[in-house]
């Protein structure tokens, strides 16, 4: 039987435009109506960006404040299904995704929808997935999946890659050395391999097990150092979001904390994970299974 599709997602570079048109890929063979909306915000965000103003919506990014965006028309009032494409934007929600999910419309056509989330991410995208999570369930949908495609690279050489990336706009091997940057070719083409999941239960209208089955093709891994980072980052972010907010000259204290960040990736974080490796880690394998599990999961 026919189902109809929601695809609703906004793309800075394009990256998540390729991801999301792959995985539907499966969906589109089998006759299902889709209808892809790639909204936009009223005031553009730079691609490739400019140092100030990439770090210049980190407040408003953390304190999930909306941005108006260009009208965009939805042509149906139910979907058998939504997928949500998001990114993370200095551990939240990038504003565009957020704004999307503030819109009265779209929240209409979530209640008792089914929803699978997809992003394409450097590396951290747990603290935004947990807080699209929470307003996903405000609106009363019904969240079946979610797929993270991430940066498979060390830490450190995506930091590098990803701020080439950003700030030239090209996708290439930065002085023939470095790896490229984003989400691998390899990955993106094997996106369709998820949507091929998720055919059988959009034809049958059962969610029971999708997860599990998407896990099973490594849809989400979840990375320990990397979860441990982004949890003690996400509280630090927000300290920072909410004093430069209150600041009469921002720009001043944005380029304090771009150096703080610095910092605190390339000296203060591997101090940290050192100490933890030694002092925690090993005593905490339950607790760690646990949170690994419930990040990985829908639930």
């Amino acid at each position: 039987m026919n189902k109809k599709i929601l695809v609703i997602y906004y793309s800075q570079s394009g990256q998540l435009g390729e991801i999301l048109d792959r995985f539907i890929e499966p969906l589109q063979r089998s006759g299902h109506t889709i209808e892809k909306v790639c909204v936009q915000p009223v005031t553009p965000y730079p691609f490739p960006w400019k140092g100030k103003s990439f770090f210049a919506v980190m407040p408003e990014s953390v304190r999930e404040v909306p941005a108006p965006l260009q009208p965009f028309q939805l042509k149906e009032s139910r979907y058998d299904l939504v997928l949500l494409g998001y990114q993370a934007w200095f551990l939240s929600p990038s504003i565009p995704v957020n704004s999307i999910l503030k819109t009265d419309a779209v929240k209409a056509v979530l209640k008792d929808t089914p929803v699978i989330t997809i992003t394409g991410a450097r590396n951290m995208w747990i603290s935004a997935m947990e807080r699209i999570r929470f307003m996903l369930k405000e609106a009363g949908a019904r969240h079946v999946g979610n797929i993270a495609l991430v940066d498979k690279h060390h830490n450190f050489i995506s930091f590098v890659t990803i701020f080439y990336w950003m700030f030239k706009g090209k996708k290439d091997r930065w002085l023939n050395r470095f790896p490229k940057p984003g989400v691998s070719d390899e990955d993106i083409l094997n996106t369709s391999v998820f949507g091929a999941i998720v055919e059988p239960h959009l034809a049958s209208g059962n969610w029971d097990g999708l997860q599990d089955e998407l896990l099973a093709k490594k849809a989400v891994e979840v990375k320990y150092n990397l979860m441990f980072i982004e949890s003690k980052a996400k509280r630090i972010f927000t300290i920072w979001a909410r004093f430069i907010s209150r600041r009469k000259k921002r720009t001043a204290w944005l380029v304090v904390f771009k150096y703080y960040l610095l910092i605190a990736l390339f000296i203060a974080a591997p101090i940290i994970l050192t100490v933890d490796a030694i002092f925690f880690k090993p005593f905490l394998s339950k607790r760690i299974k646990r949170q690994k599990q419930y990040f990985s999961g829908v639930n």
